[in-house]
């Protein structure tokens, strides 16, 4: 990395290339610090932030609950399923104005677009982990006399953990990428604002500050 950052510097020093075109990392570094030291950055940071936790705890139980349903219930995959594919393959981008004019520009609309985006990664990986448990160890438990609910708490759903964290680690991404959309389609403030408002005016090196802040946050969030 120091090395990358290093060649990166001696590149735009060399080159002379203008500042609104791609900026030194020295001009981000120090973007980045008086944006820290200031606050502002902290600031509307906590707004998407809020968002990103809310919309990824709901969206993951809605998931997780869906996907026990959907094993457990036939009808329900054949009912519900394939409404949730298509609800998924909408771009999220595209949706947003809709969650807007709903949910207004503050942080509900935003909260909504973040449990959508993460829902269908822990639905996904709760089923196919609940499918992959071991038959033989649902059927001794059937031929002892174990109940559905016994059998879903003792054997599929400590099976599927590996498939669930799984999802759920994607998820937390998706999570800070949908949230920054939203609030690129419609916010008063956060990070997404800060960073048009920057982009508009040319000032890259609080680009790419901004958005080395959201990464260093969606790396926090997934490990």
């Amino acid at each position: 990395f120091s090395a990358l950052v290093l060649v990166w510097e001696l590149v735009i020093r060399l080159l002379e290339v203008p500042s609104y075109v791609f900026p030194a990392p020295l001009s981000v570094a120090t973007e980045l610090f008086n944006g820290i030291a200031s606050g502002l950055y902290l600031f509307h940071l906590r707004i998407p932030m809020k968002a990103v936790l809310s919309g990824f705890a709901l969206g993951s139980l809605a998931g997780l609950l869906l996907g026990i349903s959907i094993t457990t219930f036939p009808v329900v995959e054949r009912v519900l399923y394939p409404y949730v594919v298509a609800l998924q393959t909408m771009p999220k981008v595209a949706i947003a104005p809709l969650m807007i004019v709903w949910f207004g520009f503050g942080i509900q609309s935003k909260i909504v677009l973040v449990a959508i985006a993460c829902m269908f990664p822990v639905l996904i990986n709760t089923i196919a982990g609940i499918r992959s448990a071991d038959n033989d160890r649902i059927s001794m438990v059937r031929s002892l006399g174990g109940s559905r609910l016994q059998i879903l708490r003792y054997i599929l759903l400590p099976s599927s953990l590996p498939f669930i964290f799984a999802g759920l680690n994607t998820g937390i991404v998706l999570a800070v990428i949908t949230a920054i959309v939203g609030e690129f389609v419609g916010a008063r403030t956060g990070i997404g604002v800060l960073i048009l408002q920057a982009n508009f005016s040319l000032d890259l090196a609080r680009v790419f500050s901004l958005i080395a802040v959201l990464s260093i946050s969606g790396v926090i969030l997934s490990s």
